[in-house]
């Protein structure tokens, strides 16, 4: 798909990892919906940039993703400013660190939140934008999940399992809204520079890059040019692409 004059909207988009999705969208000529949570004027300040950087639309929008009339709400304010929608990227996510081995920390209100915003969030937001793709003939979804998805490894076991469920929502909506919108996934290692990564341990963060067969971090920059080429594609569709830095083989 060529990504001139497509409109993407990016969940997430004023964090660490999605400022750069942002960039490298706005960089192909992509018009940037930059979804946040909170920080209202960061992510203003990220529209801004993409506007005056790439000549390109860019605004700032608010939503909570665990409340379904909100998400809806989202997807037709953002087609009604930019007139439509190509490119859905569930990067939002939330974690909160606690051993796998503390079986009390990981209370239900935390694994209800995990969930809400890592798996049923993305969810709804697939089923809100499919059938606007669909009338559109074309359409990309782009989910961020984790290796704590492949391998029993992460801040918390809530977390771990909420990435895992993720990367099979990515198969089964590739099957339920084939032809017209492929889905995929990028599943990063640890990451620096992230508001994810600032709720781990020290220790988890060492132990992250010293497991790497490359002895670093993974690259953020290397996750947003995976997203681009998935927003590219024509014929790939159900997969989960790993950067890791070589730490989890699947």
């Amino acid at each position: 798909m060529d990504l001139k004059g497509t409109v993407a909207l990016v969940t997430g988009g004023n964090g660490g990892l999605g400022q750069r999705i942002c960039h490298a969208l706005a960089r192909e000529g992509a018009h940037i919906a930059v979804m946040y949570a909170q920080s209202r004027d960061q992510a203003e300040t990220v529209a801004r940039d993409l506007a005056a950087r790439y000549q390109v639309n860019a605004a700032a929008f608010a939503c909570d993703i665990t409340d379904g009339a909100a998400v809806d709400q989202l997807v037709a304010d953002v087609t009604n400013r930019f007139g439509r929608l190509d490119i859905l990227v569930n990067d939002a996510a939330y974690n909160k660190a606690i051993p796998f081995t503390d079986l009390d920390g990981l209370t239900q209100e935390t694994w209800d939140k995990i969930m809400a915003v890592n798996l049923t969030g993305p969810m709804r937001l697939i089923k809100a934008v499919a059938p606007v793709m669909k009338a559109q003939h074309q359409g990309r979804i782009v989910n961020i999940a984790s290796v704590a998805g492949l391998h029993p490894t992460g801040s918390s076991i809530a977390y771990a399992v909420s990435k895992a469920g993720l990367i099979h929502l990515t198969r089964c909506m590739a099957v339920a809204l084939a032809p017209e919108t492929l889905v995929n996934c990028v599943a990063p290692g640890l990451l620096e520079g992230t508001r994810a990564t600032a709720n781990l341990r020290p220790e988890q963060i060492e132990r992250g890059a010293a497991g790497a067969l490359l002895k670093r971090a993974a690259d953020k920059d290397d996750c947003a040019d995976m997203v681009v080429t998935m927003c590219r594609t024509e014929t790939m569709t159900g997969q989960t692409i790993v950067i890791d830095a070589g730490r989890v083989f699947h």
